[in-house]
């Protein structure tokens, strides 16, 4: 039985990531790097003065892990802004939350979760509407693919780390660090490539930190509220809306097949936590 809280806490941070992620899709002119840079700065802020006015200390306990989950979080983050200027917005979401699937597979060795030949069968299907995805979306290039795709590996691997750092830091310390190596990865960058933002792309890019922060904030929560095969899958509900927002604000229509991968995707995964572990 998944926890009530858990589940509000990842359909909150699937809405915050939503609008982020369109707001990204809407300045397409501005490098991967630059929106990394962007998005992190204004959550980093909102993160150093929360645990500063709470007298939370800023410098955890367990530096190799919080270090080791920005990274990752970091490249699996790169990935995606770079997949989303090359792909439809609801296919590149879709993709990328098979990282629950990679998850599971860690989990498998790092904390010797058991898996039942169900819960194998479910994953079977759930990379069956990946092939449909991919394979009937000429919108979608062989080199997106794998990004994307490399993108949601990462993404499994954050979730680990997560988890390991249950219990041992705060979620807002977590997310700090995350954003915090971020913003100085992708300054750096742009102190390179810098293409100048237009006016009216101003207030988007200052409003990809909160939203983000949100985002990564009740993601974090949580991860933490219960087990990670069990929470993860409703990070989902972050598909059904992109494809709205797709539709309404992109005018990117989906074929029946490629929703019917989505479908299949997100309901094997459901089915997945609902089952739980043996």
């Amino acid at each position: 039985m998944v926890k009530p809280k858990a589940i509000l806490y990842m359909v909150l941070s699937a809405l915050a990531f939503t609008i982020m992620n369109s707001l990204i899709k809407s300045i397409e002119n501005l490098s991967a790097m630059q929106v990394v840079f962007f998005r992190s700065v204004g959550s980093a802020g909102i993160g150093l003065a929360y645990l500063r006015r709470n007298k939370i200390p800023i410098i955890g306990k367990h530096q190799g892990l919080l270090i080791a989950r920005s990274v990752v979080g970091l490249i699996a983050m790169t990935l995606f802004f770079m997949s989303l200027k090359v792909m439809p917005i609801a296919s590149a979401i879709s993709l990328r939350y098979t990282s629950p699937i990679f998850a599971a597979f860690m989990a498998i060795y790092i904390f010797k979760e058991r898996m039942r030949w169900v819960q194998w069968l479910l994953f079977a299907i759930a990379f069956s509407g990946v092939v449909l995805i991919k394979g009937f979306d000429n919108r979608i290039s062989f080199q997106a693919f794998v990004v994307i795709m490399t993108s949601a590996v990462f993404s499994g691997l954050v979730y680990i780390l997560i988890r390991k750092l249950t219990d041992k830091e705060h979620p807002v310390r977590i997310v700090t660090y995350f954003m915090c190596i971020s913003t100085i990865a992708g300054g750096i960058s742009c102190l390179f490539s810098w293409t100048s933002p237009l006016p009216s792309q101003w207030w988007i890019l200052m409003s990809l930190g909160i939203f983000g922060y949100f985002g990564q904030y009740y993601m974090t929560l949580g991860l933490q509220s219960d087990e990670t095969s069990k929470i993860v899958p409703f990070k989902y509900s972050e598909a059904i809306i992109t494809i709205i927002a797709g539709w309404l604000f992109f005018s990117e229509s989906q074929s029946s097949i490629a929703i019917l991968g989505i479908l299949i995707i997100i309901g094997s995964l459901s089915a997945y936590a609902m089952i739980g572990k043996k």
